[in-house]
């Protein structure tokens, strides 16, 4: 297996100077692994919503930044891949806890990366959300 083209301390510099929405809330790598990312999304009350779970649009900002780790983990720091489609079904409420988005690379072509990713709360290993997304890849510049 190849070796990641972007470390956890270079992604969360992307996050802290270029992302700084998910900078804000905390949003962090805790690995990253060629076509693997492991992103954590610190437990905060502002994020509830009714009832006590963590809100649909944290929970999709975290797999989405997932899914950007994922891609540049594998093509290195590209930071204009984009999404091109998201998915996401939620499956149970969100903890009050951290929040841990585990993302794979499905498939990696020319143009176009395909992401999955399993959002969970810490100390819990059944998912309460799944996404899938696609990344369009901006073509390579020619030396």
């Amino acid at each position: 297996m190849s070796a990641a083209k972007i470390s956890v301390a270079e992604f969360d510099a992307i996050v802290r100077e270029d992302l700084t929405w998910a900078h804000d809330i905390g949003m962090r790598a805790d690995e990253i692994a060629h076509g693997r990312a492991i992103l954590r999304l610190p437990f905060r009350s502002s994020s509830l919503r009714p009832g006590g779970v963590v809100s649909g649009p944290s929970i999709m900002a975290l797999a989405d930044a997932c899914m950007y780790a994922v891609v540049l983990s594998a093509i290195g720091s590209v930071k204009l891949a984009v999404t091109t489609s998201f998915n996401i079904n939620f499956l149970y409420g969100a903890l009050p806890v951290d929040l841990l988005a585990e993302g794979a690379m499905l498939r990696l072509g020319k143009r176009l990366a395909v992401i999955e990713v399993r959002v969970h709360s810490e100390g819990r290993v059944q998912p309460v959300a799944h996404a899938t997304g696609t990344y369009s890849i901006p073509p390579a510049k020619a030396p």
